[in-house]
């Protein structure tokens, strides 16, 4: 009856030993997968190296297993049928992660699907589900990957108006009569704002590092959708530095990027600046001298309407454009400490696309007239 007991004992022993070794891995888990995904800048780390090119430096995150997100693992036949075998007439551009098809699943679903060459990984996995997880109106959701034939590859929902660059300055721009009136071109300033913000919000925070006006994607209603959030960490991760490789001329790289070699939230407001600038202006950004010359013609010129799109016509309150206008200088600081934060963007923008509706009307055929404060009350 003793050596029963004993064994019983002991047995228990065993067990609690067990829960506290399992405990202890667990906890440490988490510990490492929460610095590696943190910098005390409220950065998706990395840093960078100066030069005629910068490369992403950054030890790779570790993930807690059995953490998935709603990602969906697609088959390559699968793929296959959905795109007639990847033709020619479905490639729809090339991007950072390689070509882009779009494809028609057999439930009917049209996805966007991005191909590279490359071997199996389970980092590309695991970097799948953390941002597949990751659901907002005005993100373009990841819904899964394929990982077959010495090939990757991600499956995005499909966004059919293109993006807002073409509608700006690109292949779309004759047809796009949305954008001919300021408070629309708010409308998609604020939504893109709000994606980014819940972007930053997470904890810890993604910092897109590949922000531009070519990955605002538009839907049927025109609302905006930011393509590509985490993207170039998931390169960096799977890959190392190579595939992640940016140039110092990028327009949209914020100028402490290019002198210190390191992404922050203030980075992507820089780079939402830029695209604010190309906004209102429906001018492409080529170069960062391009940039500041249009911020010293802000300050320079005393009619700030002049800088504006003339497709616009008269859709607008000056008011309302100084504001905006001087929201992108802020955006543009090259002071990173001293750009606002994306939440007081999303804030700040809705302040003015309301004031904006509200002293703007529509007459007859589409006309629009705009009215004086002092001439609401008449």
């Amino acid at each position: 009856m003793s050596m029963t007991l004993a064994a019983a004992l002991g047995s228990a022993a065993g067990a609690l030993a067990l829960v506290g070794i399992l405990i202890f891995v667990v906890r440490y888990c988490i510990l490492r997968r929460s610095t590696s995904r943190t910098s005390e800048s409220n950065s998706s780390e990395p840093s960078m190296q100066a030069g005629q090119s910068v490369e992403l430096v950054q030890e790779s995150t570790s993930y807690l297993p059995g953490v998935q997100g709603s990602s969906r693992r697609f088959g390559l036949e699968e793929l296959n049928l959905a795109t007639k075998n990847f033709n020619d007439i479905n490639l729809i551009g090339h991007g950072l992660f390689g070509e882009v098809y779009k494809g028609l699943l057999q439930d009917g679903m049209i996805v966007a699907i991005k191909r590279r060459p490359a071997a199996p990984s389970q980092d590309f996995i695991e970097e799948v589900r953390y941002l597949s997880s990751i659901r907002h109106k005005n993100l373009v959701s990841l819904l899964g990957y394929c990982q077959e034939s010495d090939l990757q590859m991600l499956i995005y929902e499909y966004i059919p108006n293109g993006s807002v660059s073409a509608h700006l300055y690109g292949a779309s721009q004759a047809s796009t009569k949305r954008l001919e009136e300021f408070k629309n071109r708010l409308s998609i300033a604020h939504g893109v704002a709000t994606g980014l913000d819940h972007l930053h919000a997470l904890n810890p925070p993604l910092v897109h590092m590949n922000f531009k006006t070519g990955n605002v994607l538009v839907d049927e209603d025109f609302i905006p959708k930011v393509a590509d959030a985490g993207l170039r960490i998931l390169l960096y991760r799977v890959d190392g530095v190579g595939s992640s490789q940016i140039t110092l001329d990028d327009p949209f790289l914020d100028p402490e990027v290019r002198e210190f070699g390191r992404f922050s939230v203030k980075s992507d407001v820089y780079s939402f600046g830029v695209f604010l600038m190309e906004l209102v202006s429906g001018k492409e950004a080529r170069s960062e001298q391009s940039i500041r010359k249009w911020v010293q013609k802000c300050q320079d010129v005393s009619d700030i309407t002049s800088l504006v799109d003339q497709r616009m016509s008269s859709s607008f309150t000056s008011e309302g454009i100084r504001e905006f206008v001087q929201l992108i200088v802020w955006c543009l600081n090259p002071i990173g400490e001293r750009r606002p934060l994306s939440s007081y963007l999303v804030s700040e923008l809705d302040r003015i696309r309301e004031k904006e509706m509200n002293l703007t009307t529509i007459r007859g055929e589409g006309t629009t007239t705009v009215l004086l404060g002092s001439q609401l009350f008449q």
